[in-house]
């Protein structure tokens, strides 16, 4: 069980006070204290405590994961009626509009991680010390995987470079073009690279391999395939990863999978600390795991949940004889009560099927606070199987299929246990493989919505979904209201 280090409030976010709590694996409990930049950033001390406040937000980032299925065509919004979280119920039927609270999640949680790396950057001259150049160089990762989320959510947002967001910004700093901050984001990474280490500190800080797979993505998002495929080709030819294979392949998303040789990122999550509805945000679990769990469950080696983002029923389908992915990425319900005699209750929109990799595991010990909210399950944020799958379409993109083939297929053959099922192919049809073999290889993993998107198959895929308006999703309300006029609206909404 991950342990439970510190806690910290801090003053972040564009228009208000946010509470932090901890991040995982990181320093020692410290009391509780207050900061501003008269007396703080004069030790090393202050400049860790304030990097563990950036981390600690990824812990929220649970809903960009779980909205980013039910946005696609792999899951439905379940829950208990078609009025449980009323927001999620929108984006899963593509009717969501400007007023809608967990859109406005997204915004403020992950705004609120851009000004706490923002605050680092500020001062990151300030005082001088051993080792002061990772960290400032994982500030700009985080303020970079911020903005990227950001921009994945909303196209063009506000920047403000390397200083936090203050009140009054609002109304003076416009809405960046999605190319600007494009390039605000190379311009992190390309930064972050430079300084940071091959091997991570402490586990879950960013390592160089991170940064570089993270920029390789921007670049793929972006359509700069020529400058993906080498990126992302550091991160494959540096030798700090590989698939876990046969039964390490079956447990790669329990406990005893976390942080192994396929983790290029992750983030932490414990249960040693509760949380409750008022503060979602505050858990120090992942909030997506326990909404995933079906409801009212009864039986082995699972326990309950609140039956949101269930698999649809073509999803489940799509697996061929004898892909492992299947059994690691969906529990059919079904086949598990006759094998088990487990029973459950039927939430709204049930499929009989269940997110596998993110479903709430039974333990020998209890957790803090709400079981269905402190999960300890890590989030494999970046996973070596889609560095490889990246390059691959990288390189089919611009002509070079005998590379784009091999990363395919070490991801397939992973899958088969074998090389018979190995891919083909050039061109269009080969990309249009790759394209695939992502959906089978990171259901349920948060991607597919943007991928669909970004590849221009959102529209006729995703139900409900209209061209030329839900490619992004709008800006909250308040934040319109709140500029004075300065933002537009995205389009359509």
């Amino acid at each position: 069980m991950k342990r439970k280090i510190i806690t910290a409030f801090m003053a972040f976010s564009i228009l208000a006070v946010t509470n932090i709590s901890c991040s995982d694996d990181f320093l020692e409990r410290a009391p509780l204290y207050s900061i501003s930049s008269d007396n703080y950033f004069n030790s090393e001390e202050d400049y860790n405590y304030a990097l563990i406040a950036a981390y600690d937000i990824l812990q929220s980032s649970y809903v960009n994961v779980i909205l980013g299925e039910i946005a696609s065509d792999n899951t439905l919004s379940g829950g208990e009626s078609a009025n449980d979280v009323i927001g999620w119920q929108q984006i899963d039927e593509m009717t969501h509009t400007p007023v809608n609270s967990n859109l406005r999640d997204v915004w403020n949680w992950m705004f609120a991680g851009v000004n706490r790396a923002a605050y680092i950057l500020e001062f990151k001259d300030k005082t001088d010390f051993e080792g002061k150049a990772q960290i400032i160089a994982e500030a700009r990762f985080l303020h970079a995987y911020y903005n990227f989320e950001l921009l994945k959510w909303f196209g063009g947002i506000p920047l403000k470079g390397d200083s936090r967001f203050t009140l009054g910004d609002e109304s003076t700093i416009p809405r960046a073009s999605t190319d600007e901050v494009y390039a605000s984001i190379i311009s992190d990474l390309e930064m972050a690279i430079a300084d940071l280490a091959p091997t991570a500190p402490q586990t879950g800080r960013v390592t160089k391999g991170a940064a570089q797979a993270l920029l390789g993505k921007v670049y793929l998002y972006k359509g700069d395939y020529a400058l993906a495929g080498p990126m992302l080709e550091n991160v494959i030819n540096s030798g700090m990863y590989s698939l876990t294979q046969g039964e390490d392949y079956m447990n790669l998303f329990e406990e005893l999978g976390e942080n192994g040789p396929e983790s290029v990122f992750e983030v932490q999550y414990t249960d040693v600390e509760g949380a409750g509805f008022g503060c979602l945000q505050c858990s120090e679990g992942n909030v997506a795991v326990g909404f995933s769990g079906p409801r009212n469950y009864n039986g082995p080696e699972y326990t309950s949940g609140f039956s949101f983002n269930v698999p649809t029923e073509e999803a489940a389908s799509i697996y061929a004889a004898g892909d492992m992915r299947k059994d690691v990425t969906i529990l059919d319900m079904v086949a598990w009560n006759a094998e088990t005699g487990a029973t459950y209750g039927p939430g709204y929109k049930d499929t009989g099927y269940f997110n596998r990799k993110y479903i709430p595991r039974k333990r020998s010990e209890q957790a803090a606070g709400d079981l269905n909210l402190t999960n300890p399950n890590n989030y494999r944020a970046i996973r070596y199987a889609d560095v490889l799958l990246m390059a691959a379409e990288a390189y089919s993109r611009t002509g070079n299929s005998v590379k784009a083939l091999e990363y395919v297929n070490e991801v397939r053959r992973r899958a088969f246990g074998d090389q018979n099922h190995d891919l083909a192919g050039a061109g269009d049809a080969l990309t249009s493989a790759i394209l695939n073999e992502r959906r089978l290889e990171l259901l349920g993993e948060g991607h597919r919505f943007f991928d669909l998107v970004r590849t221009g198959q959102a529209s006729g895929t995703i139900p409900g979904f209209t061209a030329n308006k839900n490619e992004v999703f709008p800006i909250p309300i308040e934040e319109i209201q709140f500029s004075n006029g300065l933002w537009e609206q995205n389009p359509n909404y």
